[in-house]
């Protein structure tokens, strides 16, 4: 071996038990939703590449050299492509991927790291929502009904518009983050380490308190599945809760999703406090003030503004 040779690092392959550690390392600490979310992604890249388990999908990547493995993550990408996809799944499916070999880089399992870059994607085509007429059609669905599950559905429609709550905000509840006395929640918000506390408006804290009457006083999810398999005992999922959507507005002839009402609140809040971005980001809990810029462009049409200005030149 020559001395140039020689100062070349040599890749040796992670072992299984090291891999497996990584593994671990990687899904610990998470949130629930982000860990299953993770589990998910990893499992169909598994499915991809033909492993059984998510140890062994992480040590057919990782045994690769640099090169042969951003080849095999390129083929997965097109092979989600391919699926027909929304470029918001596909690029979630790589940044899992880059996340666990990224962890790797930092243990000295691998020197490299993987550089395929997700779709581009036009985010918040639609940030109109149902808007307010169509919001008020859902709750009309509901109507004067007082049985249990127009009880519980009303409480969640008023926390997905009026708080504009996400649905795995909403469904990770539990009855001791609700404080009537208080008229403040509680919820573990996307990208937080912790709880942040949210003020209750008189209608919500309203449907709550009568929903809570029916559920009980019991420790536990603060919304349950009301199907007659589980009568009340297990926690609504995020998928229960985008079908009730659905289904409301199927009744109310619409076609709205739980995010789409997260959407319809952020617009008319900022038209509600006249496009002040910074009281709505508090609102809307966003990180980035340029999101509501978006939401603010789209509320004025200011593109369609332009357009008619640039027209009327000729």
């Amino acid at each position: 071996m020559s001395s140039s040779t020689a100062l070349i690092p040599q890749f040796q392959i992670p072992d299984e038990s090291s891999v497996r550690r990584l593994v671990v390392s990687f899904l610990a600490g998470r949130n629930p939703r982000t860990l299953e979310a993770y589990r998910q992604d990893l499992a169909d890249f598994a499915g991809f590449i033909g492993a059984t388990d998510l140890n062994t999908a992480a040590q057919l990547l990782l045994g690769k050299n640099h090169g042969a493995a951003n080849a095999l993550a390129l083929d997965y990408k097109n092979g989600l492509v391919a699926k027909e996809l929304s470029p918001a799944t596909i690029n979630r499916r790589l940044a899992a991927l880059r996340s666990l070999v990224k962890l790797g880089k930092t243990l000295g399992l691998i020197p490299w790291t993987l550089e395929v870059e997700g779709c581009k994607s036009e985010r918040y085509r639609d940030t109109a929502g149902p808007g307010r007429d169509g919001t008020r059609r859902l709750f009309a669905v509901l109507g004067h009904r007082t049985d249990p599950k127009a009880i519980r559905d009303r409480a969640i429609l008023r926390l997905l518009f009026d708080l504009a709550l996400r649905r795995g905000e909403i469904c990770s509840l539990d009855l001791e983050h609700l404080d009537l006395n208080a008229d403040v929640l509680w919820i573990h918000g996307k990208g937080r380490a912790q709880r942040e506390q949210l003020t209750l408006p008189k209608a919500t804290r309203a449907a709550l308190a009568a929903w809570v009457a029916v559920r009980g006083s019991q420790p536990g999810p603060l919304f349950t599945s009301l199907d007659r398999a589980t009568k009340g005992q297990h926690r609504l999922t995020g998928t229960g809760l985008y079908k009730l959507v659905v289904a409301l507005g199927k009744e109310a002839g619409l076609k709205v999703r739980p995010h789409g009402l997260r959407h319809a609140a952020i617009t008319l809040a900022l038209d509600a406090t006249a496009g002040d971005v910074r009281k709505v980001q508090r609102f809307s809990r966003h990180r980035d003030l340029r999101v509501l810029a978006i939401y603010d462009d789209s509320r004025l049409d200011l593109a369609g503004e332009v357009a008619s200005l640039v027209s009327d030149l000729l």
